[in-house]
């Protein structure tokens, strides 16, 4: 399955959009999807 990431390839630099190929779940294992996520910047 497909899904979409933003990756942080160095600190202080922006995230990076990607689209990755995720394997589905394993016996045993669970899909979690977020909905929603906040990062505060402080300077």
């Amino acid at each position: 399955m497909k899904t979409r990431a933003a990756i942080a390839w160095e600190a202080a630099k922006p995230l990076s959009i990607h689209e990755l190929e995720l394997a589905p779940p394993r016996a045993g294992e669970v899909l979690v999807e977020i909905k929603a996520t906040g990062i505060e910047q402080y300077d």
